[in-house]
């Protein structure tokens, strides 16, 4: 045996003995509102991130395949070399019109984004103050920033502001939160985060991943949402979501738009974005604005699933003040979720388990994504399938006695 396969094979019984060992779902092709198994069978799917159900949509794919004619099948090189195509430059734009932003650029993906900003804003005497159900990709930003990053309890706002008043000696100050936390489906309390930021003198850096395209007027994000607007609030996105495209960007002040060309490593080190990807994005933004129902239709629907799953028993986590299109359903152990999960794919019902360290221990849950392509029909059959679930699984009451639910 090689040296190393020993230590790969002891994590991997680790991972297995927790029933956390992941592998990837079978080949398969996808529909609005669904996966393709195979020619003849449609798996109806709440595992996507497609919120306005603009995957397939004919436009998009017109406005892609013409990015590809005219632009070509890729950027070539970075953006400071010959990457810099027109069609990026429109796409921030429309980006930044969209945000009510002075500016805005484009990444090849948030992820990108999220590893990048941080580390080029911040010193080894900057404080970041991070919530903690943030998304993975912050969390490996403040890992690659200089900066002392401190946790405070997810939406706990008296938390935060002890952190804030034991903060000394900070140059600079950034309180990183989600718009719309993609595991829990709820929201941040801008309007009163806002207000403590500027109190402490802090930047808010706003992840708004899971906002972008489904919240506020027009679906401009979860800043929309509460009707707000400042500078001091630096907005992050994915084209990847609602977009129903691909890269990620960053929306604000011209002057930091203009630093992060400078000092970015991931947008000064990586090939541009894709133009079809550009094309097809610029297609959404347009769509999102245009078509208003789409985000109604989500809201309808989501309440309706959500509702439904608490009188059946189910421990669904709340949203918060402003409804999204994110059901959590909370199980607690892996091995139940997983259970869950099986039980719904028998049905024809994907909803895969969301395990550590996606979400902390004892947290395991079914994330249930609702998108314009689904039907009231198919929350019906959701429903009378999780309904079904409960009668089967003995001892299932929907929570795992015992179980911590607090974020620690």
């Amino acid at each position: 045996m090689s040296f190393w396969k020993e230590w790969v094979a002891k994590e991997e019984n680790l991972l297995r003995e927790k029933d956390n060992w992941r592998t990837l779902p079978p080949s398969q092709g996808t529909a609005p509102g669904h996966i393709i198994r195979d020619a003849h069978h449609a798996v109806l799917s709440f595992a996507s991130n497609d919120y306005l159900g603009l995957a397939h949509h004919p436009a998009m794919i017109e406005q892609a395949e013409e990015a590809l004619r005219t632009h070509g099948t890729g950027s070539t090189g970075s953006r400071l070399l010959t990457g810099n195509s027109t069609i990026l430059a429109e796409l921030e734009r429309a980006l930044a019109a969209w945000k009510g932003t002075e500016a805005a650029l484009v990444f090849p993906s948030g992820y990108h984004v999220n590893i990048s900003v941080l580390a080029a804003v911040t010193t080894e005497s900057s404080h970041i103050f991070s919530d903690a159900a943030n998304h993975a990709s912050i969390i490996d930003g403040c890992r690659l920033s200089r900066a002392k990053t401190f946790i405070y309890r997810h939406n706990d706002l008296d938390h935060l502001r002890q952190l804030l008043d034991a903060s000394v000696g900070a140059d600079r100050r950034f309180i990183v939160t989600e718009g719309v936390f993609s595991m829990d489906g709820d929201v941040s309390p801008l309007p009163e985060l806002l207000h403590l930021a500027e109190a402490y003198e802090a930047v808010v850096v706003l992840d708004d991943a899971h906002g972008t395209g489904v919240m506020g007027d027009k679906g401009r994000g979860t800043l929309s949402a509460f009707q707000l607007h400042s500078d001091n609030v630096w907005q992050i996105g994915t084209l990847s979501k609602a977009l129903a495209a691909q890269g990620g960007f960053v929306a604000g002040p011209r002057a930091l738009i203009d630093y992060l060309i400078n000092k970015a490593r991931a947008f000064i080190f990586s090939t541009g974005l894709n133009p079809a990807a550009a094309g097809a994005a610029l297609e959404a933004i347009k769509i999102a604005q245009e078509e208003g129902w789409r985000r109604e239709h989500i809201e309808r629907q989501a309440e309706f699933l959500r509702q439904g799953l608490k009188d059946l028993g189910y421990h669904v986590l709340p949203s918060g003040i402003l409804r999204t299109p994110i059901v959590p359903v909370l199980i607690g152990s892996n091995t139940q979720a997983l259970k869950v999960a099986q039980a719904l794919w028998h049905q024809d019902i994907y909803a895969p388990a969301i395990k550590p360290p996606t979400v902390p221990p004892g947290t395991s849950r079914l994330r249930l994504a609702i998108s314009a392509a689904h039907h009231e029909d198919d929350i019906e059959r959701t429903l009378a399938a999780f309904r079904r679930i409960k009668g089967d699984l003995v001892g299932f009451d929907g929570t795992d006695e015992g179980t911590q639910h607090e974020y620690l």
